[in-house]
């Protein structure tokens, strides 16, 4: 199980009330799975570089990242006179960079040792190569995917499973693999919330659309039939395991428990060692005070469960 260093904190002082995103729940959690002699903990060894990051996006994107506006605008903060963008990537951009360098890091381990590993951080599944959105500067998985092919690890040829179980439809991840027959996207998203793109919901190959509202109990039984569907011929799967479905989340709009979150967790680890795929779990979105809490208690749950 590969977890975050404190890198992946968002340490903002009074910016932090500009968004309802705990910015420092990734050292919440990292302490408290610190006590668990039964997990292992491995830390990238530094942050995903801007060269390993410009060669995935295109050229406008080259300099969008690069951007105080465009930053702000995938960010949802206002721009601020006084918060420049040295500010910004120190703040934001670089605990992202090391986000990318766990999913990169746990794929990789994963591969190699066929096993699950663990990226507290990363999931950024509304970026993609041509824009930024959603709080997603970085999309970490078309990043990883395609610095696998590079070193070897993955070829073009191999079957790749993105699994999405955020509360927001994954459509940096369709946008990222649209053309790609060879990645299957399962995603279980609240259809009444953003991202409202028909088109890229279109290339999910197997969509979980839900009411908001959408209780554990339902949530987890059609998550289930979900799992169902798939084969077991995936080279590598890719976990976005956003938290914003707690019912205290206000940008999820679904109903779920801590434990209803354990349990999808669980869930989805058995269905994938049961087909023996390795796969990396990634953090995804999680806006509520009690998202800390819920992946403590899912790592802890999947410990226990053998995983």
């Amino acid at each position: 199980m590969q977890q975050g260093p404190p890198e992946y904190n968002y340490r903002l002082g009074i910016l932090r009330y500009l968004h309802p995103f705990d910015g420092v729940k990734f050292e919440t959690i990292y302490t408290e799975i610190c006590k668990k002699s039964n997990v292992d903990l491995i830390s990238p060894p530094s942050q995903v570089s801007m060269e390993i990051i410009d060669e995935y996006v295109n050229e406008v994107m080259h300099y969008r990242i690069r951007n105080k506006n465009g930053i702000c605008n995938a960010l949802e903060i206002p721009k601020i006179p006084l918060v420049n963008f040295s500010f910004l990537n120190k703040k934001i951009l670089i605990p992202m960079r090391w986000g990318v360098a766990g999913t990169i890091l746990g794929a990789t381990k994963a591969l190699e040792n066929n096993d699950i590993y663990w990226n507290l951080s990363g999931g950024y599944h509304h970026a993609m190569q041509q824009n930024m959105e959603g709080f997603c500067i970085y999309n970490d998985i078309g990043i990883t995917y395609q610095q696998l092919i590079k070193k070897g690890l993955l070829t073009s040829d191999d079957k790749i499973l993105i699994i999405d179980t955020d509360a927001h439809h994954g459509n940096g991840n369709a946008y990222s693999f649209i053309d790609n027959s060879k990645v299957t996207i399962l995603d279980v998203y609240n259809s009444s919330v953003y991202p409202q793109d028909n088109y890229s919901r279109s290339r999910v190959d197997i969509p979980v659309p839900l009411m908001p509202g959408t209780q554990g109990k339902d949530y987890l039984e059609k998550y289930g039939q979900a799992l169902d569907k798939l084969d077991s011929d995936y080279k590598i799967a890719f976990v976005v395991a956003g938290t914003d479905t707690l019912s205290v989340d206000k940008l999820g709009r679904l109903n779920l428990e801590i434990d209803d979150i354990a349990e999808r967790e669980k869930m989805t680890l058995t269905a994938l060692k049961n087909r023996g795929i390795p796969a990396v779990i990634l953090g995804g979105g999680g806006y509520s005070k009690d998202s800390a809490k819920s992946v403590i208690k899912a790592i802890e749950t999947c410990v226990e469960a053998g995983f």
